[in-house]
């Protein structure tokens, strides 16, 4: 799994489409599955994408260590590679799994 997050994650387009297609299939399965309307279950997993977002950005940084590497006016604190395009993915992916968990346990038809 890692492999294939790192592989997709080499590309912005194939980021965003990896993103994309993750995101269509929970919305297809919410609204088929649990009757859930399209704007509804897109405006569910928004949420959670974006709520989620903060919990995964933090997740693997390291300052830069590197005083050469360091830009003016750049925070000491800030990573040195932050990975963003690979915390889209696992941000997708984990608002994917709690995406389906709130549409199982909770009613939420015609959300």
């Amino acid at each position: 799994m890692r492999a294939l997050v790192a592989r997709l994650a080499r590309s912005t387009v194939a980021t965003l489409c990896a993103v994309a297609a993750m995101v269509a299939l929970a919305v297809a399965v919410a609204v088929k599955g649990f009757d859930l309307t399209v704007f509804g279950a897109l405006a569910l997993f928004f949420v959670l994408w974006w709520t989620l977002l903060f919990a995964v950005l933090p997740l693997g940084n390291a300052p830069e260590h590197d005083p050469q590497g360091m830009l003016p006016g750049q925070d000491p604190g800030a990573p040195a590679t932050p990975r963003l395009r690979e915390k889209a993915l696992i941000t997708t992916m984990v608002a994917a799994g709690a995406f389906f968990l709130a549409i199982v346990v909770f009613p939420l038809a015609r959300l």
